[in-house]
């Protein structure tokens, strides 16, 4: 929740006569830089995809190539170019100037540019629909041959093939795309490398806390209130709620710290598994202060900010809680499966094979380990070694406290920033008390401050430095109390970062093909699909069912709500005046299409194996990643079901949100009472 595009390039050489500079080139050009004899335009490079999937403009990148041979930054103005029979002037800025080009069927364009020469632009089109190939043969193979690795690697290569143009020749350039364009683009993104990073250093320090029996000891004081199976979950529930202000953070803590607790309850790693990704993004994305609330209000700002609505993107967020059903909602069914002893589906298969054979997970099908899961030696205690709690709190502790810590030290640090350019910035005053400034609604309170802080923070420093800490800790408690030596403890903390490699790498690979989705626009695609005139009353719940899909198909909510809420906000609003609604009606509905995008977003990311979020679930929970979609999809379908019902009563009967909930409530309850297995070896 969280680019290197693939282009194919050809140069032109446009030649002045020698010793002009820039700007005595004449016929319209106006570049007005300054530059050095060696540093004069040359040629300019064109860059743009060769292949177009169906109608639609491409875009197209002029990079100026000075007199050396190499790209020049030093080269500003504006040039004048003819394209289609029109004029059109092309801004040049650090060397660069970029535009769309509309392209006939026949996929070919002139462009001119006067004075100095003309070329053709000349793309290869393909069928629209081939967009969504890649994630479906991944999704679909991954759920078929219960092999998630391979599945990925051809859904990455597949989607590289469509982008050379379907050519025989095509072949060996995908192949080599898939990795030196898609994963190592993928692991030059600093926030993904971030993930990587904190990840690994969470299961040193996970492996550090296991051998000097501080998980152990974490098991046996949680055992004084988890006392059973249903007690076991609702504490995890409980954690899960506990740590809201971000989802990975939460993902990671959670199914560590509970993992051994469930088991000695025989809880099976697909209902943990559930419960960690559940009360994960749900909680964070309506959360006041989380990591996402940064997010959310710049695409609601960005979205609304050309439709003269007087309301602020905080505003916004905060009155669209009122239709957030699926998040709300699927943390209450959570509750309602725990304090019913009731499962259904998939789930309660698990759930039976783990009480009646022990097995928590299914043997030979290990995802993220070596087919041993909690029974790796590796993470049992040290023997003769006395359990303590405080060697597995403290470095939880830590991580927890760190990042808050982290993420209010940075974003006070972008906020400070960001209030030395506004008007009525005092110098003399803190931050923190001149926080309002950023408000739009005006003078703010400790809750607005904070949120604006936190929405304003880097999370990946921040969690960089929490489980960099936590490891730490982890590592001299280990050793200052006398329970390893140090080469030891530095080996079972390799021990734990070779753990996660798996888990790294499948993470890596969904990163990847979503990156061949965003050079497919698979989502405009799937988007083009669903859109075109439909009544008001119907518009957010084809919304959120839009939502889902593409969350479905790229395995990211960020991503959807990037790509939707600039679409669907200007739309809803558009189509709400054109239908005559009144003012409060508008806001209404713009509240309720706000809300939808997150929700669907939420929705489709827990349903995708291909979602970072729930990959990392089931890394925390060491859960057979396949059995963790397998289980969990009929519970998200089920609360998305109800949640798409709500959505419809609210926007064709009007009713209050509180009947809304009730509602929706009470069909929940009516699901597990009447579709639920009840069993007793959770009571």
């Amino acid at each position: 929740m969280r680019n290197i595009p693939f282009f194919l390039a050809f140069v032109i050489s446009l030649t002045f006569g020698s010793g002009l500079s820039a700007q005595e080139s004449g016929d319209g050009q106006s570049f007005t830089v300054e530059i050095e004899q060696d540093q004069q335009l040359k040629t300019v490079e064109l860059i743009y995809d060769k292949v177009r999937l169906g109608n639609g403009p491409v875009d197209v990148e002029f990079r100026a190539i000075s007199m050396a041979g190499r790209f020049s930054e030093k080269i500003e103005g504006v040039a004048k170019v003819v394209i289609q029979g029109k004029e059109r002037s092309l801004i040049f800025e650090k060397g660069v100037s970029k535009t769309k080009i509309e392209l006939g069927s026949s996929g070919k364009e002139d462009i001119l540019i006067p004075g100095i020469d003309s070329f053709r632009v000349e793309v290869k089109v393909i069928p629209a629909w081939l967009s969504i190939l890649p994630p479906l043969i991944a999704i679909v193979l991954a759920l078929v041959i219960k092999e998630v690795v391979a599945s990925l690697l051809l859904g990455i290569f597949a989607g590289a093939f469509i982008l050379t143009g379907l050519s025989f020749e095509g072949i060996g350039i995908a192949f080599l795309r898939v990795i030196d364009t898609y994963i190592i683009g993928s692991l030059l993104d600093r926030g993904h490398l971030a993930v990587v990073l904190f990840s690994t250093m969470i299961g040193g320090m996970v492996a550090l806390v296991s051998r000097n029996g501080g998980m152990a000891g974490i098991v046996h004081k949680f055992s004084a209130y988890a006392k059973s199976g249903r007690s076991s979950q609702l504490i995890t529930w409980a954690l899960g709620i506990a740590i809201f202000f971000d989802d990975y953070a939460n993902t990671l803590i959670v199914g560590n710290t509970m993992r051994p607790v469930t088991d000695r309850f025989k809880v099976s790693r697909e209902k943990l598994s559930y419960l960690v990704d559940s009360t994960a993004a749900p909680v964070a994305a309506v959360a006041f202060v989380t990591t996402w609330i940064g997010a959310e209000l710049g695409y609601i700002k960005d979205a609304v900010s050309n439709l003269n609505i007087s309301e602020s993107a905080y505003s916004i967020f905060l009155n669209s809680l009122q239709y957030a059903y699926y998040p709300f909602f699927t943390i209450f069914f959570m509750f309602l499966l725990i304090w019913m002893r009731r499962d259904y589906g998939p789930m309660w298969t698990a759930e039976d094979r783990a009480y009646k054979t022990g097995v928590l997970n299914l043997p030979s099908a290990h995802a993220f380990d070596d087919g041993q899961s909690g029974q790796n030696s590796d993470y049992e205690t040290i023997p003769g070694v006395k359990i303590n709690w405080w060697n597995a709190f403290l470095p939880v502790l830590l991580v927890v406290v760190a990042t808050i810590v982290g993420l209010i030290y940075t974003g006070l640090e972008v906020s400070q920033e960001q209030i030395k350019v506004m008007a009525g910035y005092n110098e003399s005053q803190s931050t923190w008390a001149q926080l309002g400034l950023l408000s739009q609604e005006g003078p703010a309170g400790w809750f607005r401050k904070l949120g604006i802080v936190i929405g304003n923070a880097d999370a990946y420093n921040s969690l960089l430095w929490a489980s960099f800490s936590g490891l730490l800790l982890a590592l001299l408690l280990s050793v200052l109390r006398g329970i390893m030596k140090l080469h030891q403890a530095v080996e079972v903390m390799l021990t734990g970062f070779r753990t996660m490699l798996m888990a790294m790498l499948i993470l890596t690979l969904a990163w990847s093909i979503s990156k061949v989705t965003e050079d497919l626009h698979t989502a405009d695609y799937i988007t083009s699909l669903v859109s075109g005139n439909v009544p008001v009353w119907l518009l957010p719940a084809i919304t959120f069912v839009l939502a889902g899909l593409i969350a479905f198909a790229t395995g990211t909510s960020w991503g959807t709500m990037a790509i939707l809420y600039p679409l669907s906000l200007p739309a809803a609003w558009q189509l709400a005046q054109v239908s005559g609604l009144d003012s409060a009606s508008q806001m209404e509905l713009m509240y309720h299409m706000a809300s939808v995008v997150l929700a669907g977003s939420v929705l489709g990311d827990h349903c995708s194996p291909i979602s970072d979020t729930t990959i990392m679930s089931s890394l925390a929970s060491d859960c057979n990643h396949l059995q963790h979609v397998k289980t969990q999809m009929p519970y998200a379908m089920t609360v998305g079901g109800v949640a798409i019902l709500c959505s419809l009563l609210a926007s064709a009967l009007a009713l209050p949100f509180w009947m809304i909930f009730l509602i929706g409530g009470s069909l929940l309850w009516a699901i597990v009472r009447f579709f639920g297995r009840k069993y007793d070896w959770s009571s």
